[in-house]
């Protein structure tokens, strides 16, 4: 799928930005960021079944700054040092993936999830699409009480994110994917270079985000709260997000400062942790849920899992993570056919 974007920008920023020159990596960062490029891909709704859609936003391309700036209040040492980035336009889920979408994956796909059982110590996961194996208990951990419809699908893992990504390709021929953690920043700032979407006063938080002093001790629909200003709902807040990336802490002081990057991103390993997931949640304080917060799993999202060896598909202990949806105007070559690489007998 391709989209001609035309741009509104001086022609020489545009040389220097690399689009006119097609260099991967530009020598140039333009004296002021972000630039946002004027998008042409237009909004488009994705249907599942006769009850059940989503609806992708799109994000324009454009280059800023990634992280966060030393001043800025409640800054992780995760987060610097800022490096400019350049992003292709793109689509983005408007709300986080909702459990309606995600049990026509695991749940009503034919046939049903397979059984549970213990994996032998040869299992490995076949190049097949596979779906998780029955909880022990409520997959929803109590979130759905008064039913699932809008409510955000959580306490899945990054493998089972991926996967439902790779059933979502087959199902709709679409390169739906997890974001990037450049994209997934560069859509949630949407242009602005404060601590969040709308500005820099955590008190203004409430009116755009399900957090810990709000949401009752709980996650809420989706779409509750206000929008970013590209019309993305709940990206502070209500569930964090699986980014595609696995976590490196000093992953930006690889980066070079006086040059954008294209698109950087720290790719999956058949280990299961670290994984990014950002945004915050409705267990977080304002601080984690700036757009910069950066934040990982580790072996501790599982220690409630009863199972020996632990699934690589729910997480037991994080019932604060979900996921988004991203589809590329143009797939960056180096995420084709991306997929997990996780098995039973991962790390």
């Amino acid at each position: 799928m391709k989209t001609t974007i035309q741009l509104s920008i001086p022609g020489a920023l545009l040389v220097a930005l690399g689009w006119l020159a097609h260099d991967p990596a530009p020598a140039q960062v333009p004296d002021k960021l972000p630039v946002v490029e004027k998008a042409t891909h237009k909004a488009f709704t994705e249907k599942l079944a006769d009850d059940v859609s989503f609806e992708m936003v799109p994000i324009p391309g454009g280059a800023f700054m990634m992280g966060s700036p030393d001043s800025e209040k409640g800054r992780g040492s995760d987060e610097g040092p800022q490096h400019p980035v350049q992003i292709k336009p793109f689509w983005m889920g408007k709300f986080e993936v909702r459990w309606d979408e995600y049990d026509y994956f695991w749940l009503k796909r034919p046939g049903g999830p397979p059984p549970r059982k213990i994996p032998e110590k040869t299992d490995k996961l076949p190049d097949a699409l596979t779906s998780p194996t029955p909880t022990y208990e409520d997959p929803t951990f109590g979130h759905c009480k008064d039913g699932k419809t809008g409510m955000p699908c959580l306490g899945i893992t990054h493998h089972a994110a991926m996967e439902y990504c790779r059933w979502l390709q087959d199902k709709t021929k679409k390169a739906y994917r997890l974001p990037t953690e450049a994209e997934w920043e560069w859509a949630c700032r949407a242009g602005t270079t404060t601590a969040f979407s709308f500005g820099d006063d955590p008190k203004q938080l409430g009116d755009y985000a399900w957090i810990d002093d709000n949401a009752d001790e709980r996650s809420h629909k989706v779409g509750e709260k206000k929008p970013n200003p590209w019309g993305l709902y709940d990206m502070h807040g209500n569930v964090a997000e699986w980014c595609l990336d696995r976590y490196k802490k000093d992953f930006y002081a690889d980066q070079p400062t006086t040059k954008l990057t294209l698109l950087p991103f720290n790719p999956p390993t058949e280990n299961r942790y670290p994984y990014v997931a950002r945004g915050g949640s409705w267990i977080d304080t304002p601080e984690k849920c700036r757009s910069a917060a950066r934040r990982f799993s580790d072996k501790q999202w599982l220690k409630l899992d009863p199972q020996r060896p632990q699934s690589i598909w729910w997480m037991t202990s994080a019932d604060y993570v979900g996921f988004r949806l991203v589809l590329p105007v143009e797939e960056d070559p180096r995420l084709k056919s991306i997929r997990s690489k996780v098995t039973w007998w991962s790390n």
